[in-house]
């Protein structure tokens, strides 16, 4: 049952997002006050709802884009956040324009309007966080950050927008006079929001004099199975590589009851935390069917599989395992059809007013823990804001040249130079 403080947080965010909306539904200017005894009205909650459920679709859409970006590298293991990435770039989105903005929402599948995304991005970190209040054994933290360089002028609605929806005032800071100190500044709160679990998102020299923002998010999950495994029962067994080749492995081993389903080449089975809020969907591919089925998970088969799943009495064994993993993501996200904003042609004028700034980096760290008691994972993401300054072109060895019409590409001369002292 949510409480108080949730269901107020739920009525004042619904007011935000339904005025954005445009559809017309009032929200009483009562109802917080009346939030333990009434429900909001019907319609208002729908808008709700389905703000929310766009938002977490396109989140879903741009996980599994993702994960096929990063796989298609070989058959390593893989952890990452695509709520942490999603987030981080929705912050620089914000400041996004022109066609910088437009392959941006695409490739990170942001289908709501900008004056809506935001908002909802700030209620569904809400109502993520109020679904498992008051819930022993379970824990969720987000947290966004923005760190700017000194008396750099950033436009006050951009600040506006990143501290009102993402909780994130802007962090002055000197990038350009000691770069190293905002380094460990900003790794410090990763460090910090992550348990320390996360140490050192940015790497030695990502942060230089040119440096002008820095957008981050950090997520922390910290989870109790609801059927804890046996400790006693864990014993080392096979695991079964790609390649054929095993390894002996500490296999934990359950017997309750658990939502499953099986496909045509695939079982499932979800492992929920204490709770029911939150959960671990498990996709085991038949044997020899690891890649066929990888190569066709999408964001609708996902909804299927979930759509099919029912309760039934299973006896689970599954590894004990411990992953991390790091990213340098501007080279994927470009791949994925927003190559702008990575390039001195990115518009972020919605931040400064100017075509000065793009992104230089988005950096990515998590870390994941399953054992027999439940499961630790946190994420971390950073966006780096460079100047672009411009490029440096030196003339000091031969070269060729030619004179021509610009509109027709007629060469009316054309030469080359190897000697300039020659005459």
């Amino acid at each position: 049952m949510r409480t108080v403080g949730a269901f107020r947080r739920r009525a004042a965010i619904l007011c935000t997002i339904t005025v954005l909306v445009g559809c017309g539904l009032a929200v009483l200017a009562d109802d917080a006050e009346r939030a333990s005894t009434s429900q909001l009205s019907s319609e208002a909650s729908a808008v709700y709802d389905a703000v929310l459920s766009e938002l977490a679709e396109g989140n879903a859409r741009f996980a599994l884009d993702l994960y096929h970006a990063l796989t298609e590298a070989g058959s390593t293991n893989l952890f990452f956040s695509p709520y942490s990435i999603s987030a981080a770039l929705a912050m620089t989105y914000a400041g996004a324009r022109g066609e910088t903005e437009r392959q941006m929402r695409d490739a990170l599948w942001f289908t709501l309007p900008q004056q809506v995304l935001h908002p909802a991005f700030h209620a569904l970190d809400a109502d993520l966080i109020g679904r498992i209040e008051g819930i022993d054994g379970v824990r969720l933290s987000i947290a966004n950050a923005l760190w700017g360089q000194n008396a750099y002028p950033f436009l006050p609605e951009f600040l506006d927008r990143i501290e009102t929806s993402y909780g994130a005032p802007i962090r002055r800071t000197e990038f350009a006079g000691d770069p190293e100190q905002a380094r460990v500044d900003i790794n410090e709160w990763v460090r910090g929001k992550t348990e320390g679990l996360i140490s050192d998102l940015m790497a030695p020299g990502s942060i230089t004099p040119e440096t002008r923002l820095v957008l981050a998010n950090a997520i922390h999950f910290l989870g109790t199975w609801k059927h804890p495994f046996d400790e006693e029962l864990t014993q080392d067994a096979p695991f079964h590589r790609l390649d054929g080749s095993e390894v002996s492995v500490p296999m934990m081993v359950a017997d309750a009851s658990y939502r499953c389903t099986a496909g045509e080449g695939f079982l499932a089975v979800e492992l929920p935390y204490a709770g029911d809020r939150l959960s671990m969907l498990i996709l085991l591919p038949d044997e020899g069917m690891f890649g066929t089925f990888e190569a066709a998970f999408t964001a609708e088969r996902l909804d299927a599989i979930v759509s099919q799943m029912y309760a039934q009495k299973v006896w689970l064994a599954m590894p004990r395992f411990e992953l991390a993993s790091e990213f340098s993501l501007a080279g994927v996200l470009a791949d994925l059809g927003m190559p702008d904003a990575f390039s001195s042609g990115a518009d972020f004028s919605g931040m400064d007013g100017t075509r000065d700034l793009f992104i230089d980096d988005v950096v990515h760290k998590a870390y994941v823990s399953v054992d027999e008691k439940g499961t630790e994972a946190v994420g971390a993401t950073g966006v780096i804001m460079t100047l672009s300054l411009p490029q440096m072109v030196r003339v000091d060895r031969p070269f060729l040249f030619l004179i021509r019409d610009v509109e027709t590409g007629t060469i009316l001369f054309m030469g080359r130079v190897t000697d300039p002292s020659a005459g």
